[in-house]
């Protein structure tokens, strides 16, 4: 790809501890929209400190051509900061304000952006910020408006290419459509590292890491999605084939063998008798011995070819363990009522009212989202219906046992390790309980040992379903905020399937639209 912004030739890329991530990894990214999708841990934030050269490929090669910008996952703005140096136009600004006040230099003159304070402006309209003062300190921000305001500042500084990680996590669903938009509109090239559905149906092709390497797929997310599902089981047909195959060919060179077998026996009998001519005898044991080297050899070969089409059809099937589960029954009836609401404040002592005069009612095993922009008190109300805080106004009831995961999972604690976070969570379970409990969330053998402090954001929320959902007391209420935040496309999808066959009531949170969809989310309580 001549116009390609970056090229990997054959690179190998392994960890510190000597984990192989890459192995003769061939891409190209050029002046498109790339998706770029894999399971939690496969090595996409690698593959990206790899292009930016923060780390250094064990083998291989790897050339950037023009300007790169990036928007990294978790934005925290420095102490002092303010907007135009969250967003890196500071310096290019200052340039200007100083050659417009006549004190320019002359390496101010050959530096500066003439055109950049307009298309500041426009790619800040863009992102829904077009009052935004500069000089207001960064601090003062939203997440939301910092991811925004930052992305802005990228599009105005027009690199060739943009490399984003997860630019639309934390954001409501206005803020979300505005970041689709704005990176739907960019001309140059863009690597999107995301799990975010609709962004990824904007993007010109998706390319999967995972075991096998990379894949690439030509369209956005639903032809991706297709077309892997396709291939995956043509994989496992042609696996399933090439196993049949091998067997087949084993048995036949079995039977072969004890065809030859009873021939020499009889032959050394008939030999034993004496009752035949030794010339006889002799043509025929060195005819035996020719037709047995050409069968053995006929035997190793076609062993050999089976053998290979095997590895072949194996080396296209990735073996991996797939998060998977049912949920156990709630035995939530129709008639129950799960939440009652009724005209619910709450405000923190000295402070602004966050909820005033909200009302819901949760019969039977409902399903509900509670949506609204950040800010508008979401979280808060999924707070009082879990009991964790007392409204200052109107009334709360609940019916029936809940569970609440919040973003941070903060029900596991700080246990020293998830068999004893689940055991603290569920009393009555044995440690063979707990540990069989976390194995069908992928947390087998060594894995339940871990430390609760060392699980990724998505591990961390596998966990806490492991403790609440298969413990000591099934829920018949699950109160879920933006359960899907950290989670790889596959996880979201195990997610979705169980929570979709689950029978009790769902309370969520979530600005994922295909999740709400997924799960049967029957009506939304909008707040804001």
């Amino acid at each position: 790809m001549p116009s390609a912004f970056v090229t990997l030739d054959r690179l190998s890329y392994a960890s510190p501890d000597s984990k192989p991530l890459f192995e003769n990894l061939t891409l190209a990214f050029g002046p498109e929209r790339t998706g770029l999708v894999g399971r939690n841990g496969v090595g996409k934030t690698t593959l990206v400190r790899l292009i930016l050269g923060e780390l250094a490929p064990t083998a291989g090669g790897l050339a950037v051509r023009g300007r790169v910008g990036v928007l990294r996952q978790a934005l925290a703005p420095p102490r002092g900061a303010t907007v135009a140096d969250l967003i890196g136009v500071a310096d290019d600004l200052a340039r200007l304000a100083r050659i417009e006040a006549g004190a320019g230099s002359e390496a101010d003159f050959a530096e500066a952006d003439w055109a950049l304070p307009a298309r500041l402006e426009a790619a800040l309209a863009e992102a829904g910020l077009p009052d935004l003062d500069l000089d207001r300190p960064a601090s003062t921000l939203s997440g939301g408006q910092v991811t925004r305001a930052s992305l802005a500042g990228l599009i105005a500084q027009a690199p060739d290419l943009l490399i984003l990680d997860e630019p639309t996590n934390n954001l409501d669903a206005a803020a979300r459509e505005r970041v689709g938009r704005m990176i739907e509109d960019w001309k140059g090239g863009a690597i999107v590292v995301s799990h975010d559905r609709a962004l990824l149906r904007r993007m010109d092709r998706i390319v999967e890491l995972s075991g096998l390497g990379a894949q690439v797929y030509g369209g956005g997310y639903d032809l991706y999605a297709e077309r892997k599902a396709l291939g995956e089981a043509a994989a496992a047909r042609d696996l399933a084939d090439a196993e049949k195959a091998a067997a087949r060919v084993a048995r036949e060179v079995q039977l072969a063998a004890e065809r030859k077998a009873r021939r020499d026996a009889a032959g050394k009998r008939a030999r034993a008798k004496g009752d035949a001519p030794k010339i006889l005898l002799d043509a025929q044991a060195e005819r035996a011995q020719a037709s047995g080297g050409a069968q053995r050899r006929l035997a190793e070969r076609l062993s050999a070819d089976a053998a290979e089409s095997l590895a072949a059809a194996a080396a296209r099937v990735e073996r991996v363990r797939r998060l998977a589960f049912d949920l156990p029954p709630s035995g939530l009836g129709f008639g129950k009522t799960v939440l009652a609401m009724e005209e619910v404040g709450f405000a923190y002592p000295g402070g602004p009212p966050r909820l005033t005069g909200v009302s819901l009612r949760m019969v039977g095993p409902e399903r509900v989202a509670v949506t609204g922009p950040n800010g508008a008190g979401k979280t808060t109300l999924l707070r009082l219906a879990a009991g964790e805080l007392a409204q200052t106004s109107g009334r709360v009831s609940r019916g029936v046992p809940a569970a609440f995961l919040d973003q941070r999972t903060a029900l596991l604690g700080d246990a020293p390790s998830l068999v004893a976070a689940f055991r603290r969570l569920n009393p009555a379970a044995s440690e063979n309980a707990a540990r069989a409990a976390l194995a069908r969330f992928l947390f087998r053998n060594v894995a339940a040992d871990k430390p609760v402090a060392a699980l990724s954001g998505g591990e961390r929320l596998r966990a806490a379903l492991a403790c609440v959902l298969l413990g000591d007391r099934q829920p018949q209420l699950l109160i879920l905020d933006e359960p899907t935040n950290h989670l790889d496309l596959e996880s979201i999808a195990a997610v979705e399937a169980a929570l979709a066959g689950y029978d009790g009531a769902l309370l969520v949170v979530s600005h994922d639209r295909d999740f709400l969809d997924a799960v049967g989310v029957e009506r939304e309580v909008a707040l804001g």
